[in-house]
Parts: structure tokens; C-alpha cells; sequence
């Protein structure tokens, strides 16, 4: 896309100190008091665009020449010069901004005529490669060329305009420019001018037409039959966004609910799992420890029966080593074959297995305490699993029983948004086949009620979502659903047209349809010339007494700084004047001219040595300095 950007302006004059504003490639900010001079920079500007009036006021008096500086598509200077109350516009191919005394490299008329050939307007659309463009001026058919004044008109935006109920595409309330007006809003959308309309058709060619049109209005039918609700495109648009909004609340609310049936699941089976493993091992330590006990009973029964093998012998001496119980003999008299030595080895063989059993026995109960402990552990580990298991449990019953309904109503939820869909959709041909029957109907009927070439759903669709991200960023509040209507050629929003909305909307709506209409044709690479000058874009308006209560809405300062952010990301360039003061870190991001009139150095636009003189107060009203 071909563009221009806006380098300076500037007013020179003999003996008189020159004033003069550059402009930001992308954003320019002039704001400060009342009566300094912003609004006229902006009708200036108009003016050097091929504006055909253009009321100096007092402080310009003894300036004699007119400086707008341009950079052309190619990156190439140009400066305008114009004499105050002239039609003439001098060319110089460089960067001028101070008394020009040297001859101009090409002269141009400012006003676009059909028959011009050297004209500001034919120059500049020649360096924008739009001078093939043609569209309808009235309901018979007839075109014209584009002129730059058509995209002017929708580019740079004086006061009186941003507040006034007309709408943003008109140039008057007269009826004989609306369809021009419709004609050039098309082309900027769809890119496609209108074609020279031949004088009419032959019988042959009506019967045909005629059969078309009958064919279309059948296929018509049959769609609109197949609608299944009443609701316009936008109810249905705007039912889609509920719809929207409801299926992405069930959604988080279904994820959330997913999750935790997720991790109930998983939890539950790391327990099994776990169980599975302490089962096992309070099985084995359960066996061993039973196993132990039997041994310790061995044990015991073993000593209990040496401990009375000890006292029998004991009773009976069997286990005395000395004089033999039997026959009282010394044992240095005993015989060989007396029983000293068996009796003497059986009672330390007894000993002997008694030591070593208390021994046995002393190492295995703590072994079987050892198991006992870790027993009870197991199974103290085994209880608290179980209970965990039986809380996953009631956790996963509880998640599935709130998953149950919440699908439903999501499906549900789904079905009628498929329905929505098919109903946009069948809305969508309808539009289309309407429009091809209007043309039809048009070569054949001569106009319509209404202007023949309508701009497609699908593209203003486009446009309309350009428009409502820009009053979204800019937080403006009771502008629900806007978008642009074609037949009343104004915006729409918040279930009221423009025309119908106090000034402070009317200004913010303005605003919001230029800028969004600039970034619109930027994205899809549509004529315009690349900027927008915006004089009060959100200026807070409410007469409390000529307004009725209601009428207006008041724009916060969320509105007004959140605006001067987003600007800072407008694709073109743009320039700004306001009364209030921006945000302070817009100040630091965009090019800043404060007027605070008060005498300073820089107090207004012109220099504060001309500044004592000013106009009456009825000009200053009808101005808006």
C-alpha cells in the first residue's frame, strides 16, 4: 500500500517569525489551552490538501504563504505551497520550511474538476497509483473519477465534524451525495470501483434478466426456508457471542474438573500400587514373624526340658562328681567300669545345650520384636492407604457425577452454536445472492430504493471487527456490538446510531471509525492516504440543559488515556489535537506540542509575538480555537 506522511506545517511571511509544527512519522500529540490555535493546524492542513475556504484568523494576518511538508511513497520530499484566499499550489521536490523566494518546480490547481489535468488531486493520486478509480455518483449509474478530496473527507477530521450527528462518510445532509458517499465507502472496502453503466438493455437481454431474477428469488426462498430463527445477523452475532462466552466458561470449568479427576485417578492408582507392594511385605513379615514364634516355643520347650533332665539327675546325684551314691567308694577306689565318667559328661552335655539355647534364644527375640514393630508399621501404613484409596474413590465418583451434567450442557451448548453457524451461513448467501439479484434488478429496473452496489457481508464483516477492536482497546463503555450500516451509512453501536448519541460519543464513535476504517485499509491494502488528523477525538461533552438526562455517556479517563495508548500502535501515522493532556508515558513515546497560552515561548501555534491580536469571539466560537 502506497502512502504519504505529513513532515511539517508551517506559515511564512515577510518580516514575520515563522510558525511552524513538524509531524511524527507516527504519532503527534498538540494539546494545551483553548484559543492557541490547534484546530486551525487541522483545517490548515485540510485547506493544503485541496480544501477550497479556509478562515485565517488574526494572528495569521501578514503571513503570505502556506508550507505543508510531505514525504511521497517513494521517500521523496514534497512541500505544498498555497497563498492565503488562492487556488494555485506551488510544487517544490524538497523540504522547505521558511519563506520560499525561488521559483516552484510545478504549479497545480487545488480544486478537482472533472476535466482537470493538473490538479493537486490528480498529483497525489498519481503517487498513490489510485487515478484509475471510478464510482457512482447518483442512482442512474453515472461515475466519476476519485478525487483526494473523497479520501480527505474520511482522513482528517476537524471539530465541527468529530461532534456533528451527520454521518462520518457525508459530506452534507444533501440526499444527491449519498450514494456517491456509498459508492466511495465500497471502494475503500472492497477495493473495487464501479463500472461505466451502459444506456440499457435490449428486450433479449431484460427476458433474460428477468429469468435470473426469478431463478435467484426461488433459490432465495428455499434458503431463507431453511433459517431456523427470525434473528437478523446481528442477533444472531451477538447470540454467538453469549454463546461464545458461556461454552468458554463450561470449558474452564470442565478442564478444572478434568484435572482433578486426573489427579484423583492417578493418585488412586499410585496407592493400589503401593498397597499392592506393602501387602506383599506385610505378608512376608507377617509369615516370619510366625515362623520366629514357633522357633522361640522350640526354644523354650527345650530348656524346659534340660532344666528338668538337671533336677532329676540332681535329685537322684547323678550329676555329683565324688564318692558313688551306690556304694559309697571314693572315686580314687572306684573301678574302671564305674559310672563317674558317663554321669560326669551327661550333666556338662546338659549344660552345654542349656547355654547354647538361652544363646539361640537371646538373639531371636529381638529379632522377632523387630518384625513385630515393623508388623505394625505395615499395617498402621496399610490402614492410612485404604483410607486414601476410599477418599480417591468419593473424590473420582464426585468428579465423574459433576463431569456427567457439564458435558451435557456443553454439547448442548455446541449443537446450538453449529446451529448459529449454519444460520450465519445461510445469512451470508442470502446477502450474496441479494446483492447479485440488486444488480440484476438494477440494469433492468433503473435505482432502487437503495444504492445498487452493496458492500458484501463478508468484507463489512471485516470492517466491523476492525471497528469493535478499536473501541475495545479503547475501553468505551454502552458501545456493544458496533458496526458500520450501510443503508443508514452510519455506525451503530450500543443498539443506537451515531446520529442518536450525545456529543462525547458521537466524537469517540468518529474517532473510532476513522482510525479503524485507516487500519482497515492499511491491513488489506485499500485506497487511503495513510494518516488521520483528529481534532478533539474525546472531547467529554454533556449540555445539562439542552441534553437530556441519558442522551451521552460520560468517557472516564480510563477512555481517554487508554486512547492516547492504543494510538501509540496505529499502523500510520497520526496526529492528535486535544485539550486535555495525554498520559505521561504516551508523552515520552509520541512527538508532544504544548499550547499552554499563556504568553510562553511557546504558548499557541503562532509565535507569542503575534499572539496579542485575536478575533472576535463569535469567529472563536464558530472556529473552536
Amino acid at each position: 500500500m502506497r502512502e504519504l506522511r505529513l513532515t511539517h506545517l508551517t506559515y511564512a511571511g515577510s518580516g514575520k517569525p515563522v510558525a511552524s509544527v513538524q509531524f511524527d512519522a507516527a504519532l503527534t500529540i498538540i494539546y494545551g489551552a483553548s484559543d492557541t490555535g490547534k484546530s486551525f493546524i487541522a483545517d490548515s492542513i485540510g485547506y493544503m490538501l485541496g480544501g477550497a475556504r479556509l478562515d485565517l484568523v488574526a494572528e495569521a494576518d501578514g503571513y503570505s504563504q502556506i508550507l505543508l511538508g510531505l514525504l511521497l511513497p517513494d521517500g521523496s520530499p514534497l512541500t505544498l505551497l498555497r497563498v492565503p484566499d488562492t487556488n494555485t499550489i506551488y510544487l517544490h521536490h524538497e523540504d522547505l520550511r521558511e519563506l520560499v523566494t525561488r521559483p516552484a518546480d510545478a504549479t497545480v490547481t487545488a480544486l478537482h474538476t472533472a476535466r482537470s489535468k493538473n490538479s493537486l488531486s490528480q498529483f497525489l493520486l498519481g503517487q498513490l497509483d489510485l487515478t484509475d478509480h471510478k464510482f457512482r455518483k447518483n442512482d442512474a449509474g453515472a461515475t466519476r473519477s476519485l478525487a483526494l478530496a473523497d479520501l480527505i473527507h474520511l482522513s482528517v477530521i476537524p471539530e465541527t465534524r468529530m461532534v456533528d450527528s451527520l454521518s462520518p462518510v457525508l459530506h452534507s445532509a444533501a440526499a444527491s451525495g449519498k450514494t456517491a458517499a456509498a459508492s466511495i465507502m465500497r471502494l475503500l472496502l472492497t477495493g473495487d470501483g464501479d463500472p461505466d453503466v451502459e444506456t440499457g438493455l435490449n428486450p433479449g437481454q431484460r427476458r433474460v434478466n428477468k429469468g435470473k431474477i426469478t431463478l435467484l428469488d426461488q433459490i432465495i426462498v428455499d434458503l431463507q426456508i431453511k433459517l431456523t430463527t427470525q434473528e437478523n445477523i446481528t442477533q444472531l452475532r451477538a447470540r454467538q457471542a453469549l454463546l461464545q462466552a458461556s461454552i468458554d466458561e463450561h470449558t474452564s470449568t470442565l478442564r478444572a474438573i478434568t484435572d482433578r479427576h486426573l489427579r484423583a485417578v492417578t493418585a488412586r492408582m499410585r496407592t493400589a500400587e503401593e498397597l499392592a507392594t506393602l501387602e506383599s511385605r506385610l505378608n512376608e513379615v507377617g509369615d516370619l514373624v510366625s515362623r520366629f514364634l514357633l522357633l522361640e516355643e522350640q526354644y523354650r520347650s527345650d530348656l524346659d526340658r534340660l532344666d528338668m533332665v538337671t533336677e532329676a539327675g540332681s535329685l537322684l546325684g547323678f550329676f555329683q562328681v565324688g564318692t558313688c551314691v551306690f556304694c559309697g567308694a571314693e572315686p580314687q577306689h572306684q573301678n574302671p567300669h564305674h559310672g563317674e565318667l558317663e554321669t560326669t559328661q551327661l550333666h556338662l552335655a546338659v549344660q552345654s545345650e542349656a547355654t547354647k539355647t538361652h544363646a539361640l534364644l537371646a538373639d531371636l527375640l529381638p529379632t522377632i520384636q523387630d518384625l513385630r514393630e515393623q508388623f505394625d508399621h505395615l499395617s498402621a501404613r496399610r490402614n492410612s492407604l485404604l483410607d486414601e484409596s476410599a477418599r480417591m474413590d468419593r473424590e473420582i465418583e464426585a468428579t465423574e457425577q459433576s463431569l456427567a451434567p457439564l458435558r451435557e450442557r456443553m454439547e448442548e451448548s455446541l449443537q446450538a452454536r453449529s446451529v448459529i453457524e449454519r444460520n450465519l451461513e445461510l445469512h451470508t448467501r442470502i446477502d450474496e445472492l441479494e446483492e447479485r439479484r440488486s444488480r440484476l434488478d438494477g440494469q433492468e429496473a433503473g435505482p432502487a430504493a437503495r444504492p445498487a452496489g452493496y458492500i458484501p457481508t463478508r468484507i463489512l464483516s471485516n470492517f466491523d471487527d476492525t471497528l469493535r477492536h478499536t473501541l475495545e482497546s479503547w475501553k468505551v463503555p454502552s458501545v456493544d456490538f458496533p458496526e458500520y450500516d450501510q443503508y443508514a451509512m452510519d455506525v451503530h453501536a450500543g443498539g443506537r446510531h451515531r446520529a442518536n448519541r450525545g456529543k462525547g460519543v458521537r466524537s469517540v464513535l468518529h474517532s473510532a471509525f476513522t482510525t479503524a476504517l485507516a487500519r482497515y485499509c492499511r491491513d488489506y491494502s485499500r485506497p487511503h492516504p495513510g494518516f488521520v488528523v483528529l481534532d478533539s477525538p474525546v472531547v467529554t461533552y454533556r449540555d445539562p440543559i439542552s441534553d437530556p438526562v441519558g442522551v451521552d455517556v460520560d468517557l472516564t479517563s480510563t477512555v481517554v488515556d487508554q486512547f492516547y495508548r492504543e494510538m501509540l500502535n496505529f499502523p500510520g501515522q497520526a496526529i492528535i489535537l486535544e485539550n486535555d493532556d495525554p498520559p505521561a508515558d504516551v508523552i515520552d513515546q509520541a512527538r508532544i506540542y504544548c499550547f499552554d497560552g499563556a504568553g510562553s515561548a511557546r504558548s499557541g501555534f503562532f509565535p507569542a509575538a503575534v499572539s496579542a491580536t485575536r478575533i472576535g469571539s463569535d469567529q472563536l466560537q464558530r472556529r473552536g480555537l
